[in-house]
């Protein structure tokens, strides 16, 4: 089994999915009292949000390859960012790594095509949903077309992330509020939804809609497993 270095803390509140996912996957597939191998170095959140917030992407670019160089030198065979817009620190990363980083939305891309949809909806942050790093990945290599809400609804998207999902909270108004937001995609045409934040799905799952749900962290950890078995 190869160890799994992890980037969390992006938030914790996903990150404790990741390592439940992870562990969970390994015992399915190994069987008996087997468990993950893996390393995790956790951020302090309030700290990655703020440089965000003020756009101070290299200095986050080098924050996470900082981490990601630790983590190989542990003994990491395999990295993890456990958030999605982070992966936009992913060029600078690889270019200080020996090891692989597995990038969430190729991952995700993978699962939208084994899932035969066409045309999805991305949600996530507004950095996610608005800079072009995942959504070209989608495009570019998939083939997918995507969408993301309008300029309203990503803003009642971005905040319920930051303001509570981030902090663990979920409620039942700001769920509906994504439903809405989800349906109002179909009738345009989508035939399924990214969750692209590590947090959504603490919200969101398949069971709510009646289009195919891509929940990114469950991808992500899954894929893990896979590269480390493999």
């Amino acid at each position: 089994m190869k160890k799994i270095g992890l980037i969390g803390g992006i938030t914790w509140q996903s990150t404790q999915l990741y390592y439940q996912l992870l562990n969970t996957r390994v015992a399915e597939l190994l069987g008996g009292q087997n468990s993950c191998e893996c390393l995790i170095e956790s951020v302090n959140f309030a700290d990655i949000s703020a440089k965000q917030a003020k756009g101070e992407w290299n200095a986050l670019h080098t924050q996470m390859t900082d981490i990601a160089v630790r983590l190989e030198k542990s003994g990491a065979e395999v990295i993890l960012i456990c958030a999605n817009t982070m992966h936009l620190s992913v060029p600078t990363i690889k270019e200080k790594i020996t090891v692989p980083l597995l990038h969430i939305a190729e991952v995700a891309g993978n699962a939208v095509k084994e899932k035969g949809c066409k045309k999805v909806l991305l949600l996530g942050t507004q950095y996610t949903m608005e800079l072009d790093f995942y959504k070209d990945i989608l495009k570019n290599r998939f083939g997918i077309e995507v969408m993301i809400p309008n300029e309203a609804d990503r803003e009642i998207v971005h905040k319920i992330i930051y303001s509570e999902l981030c902090k663990g909270i979920t409620t039942e108004e700001s769920k509906q509020l994504y439903l809405d937001i989800i349906k109002k995609s179909k009738k345009e045409g989508a035939d399924g939804v990214i969750l692209g934040c590590t947090e959504i799905p603490l919200l969101i799952q398949q069971e709510d809609c009646d289009i195919v749900v891509i929940d990114t962290t469950k991808e992500h950890a899954f894929a893990a497993v896979e590269f480390a078995l493999s």
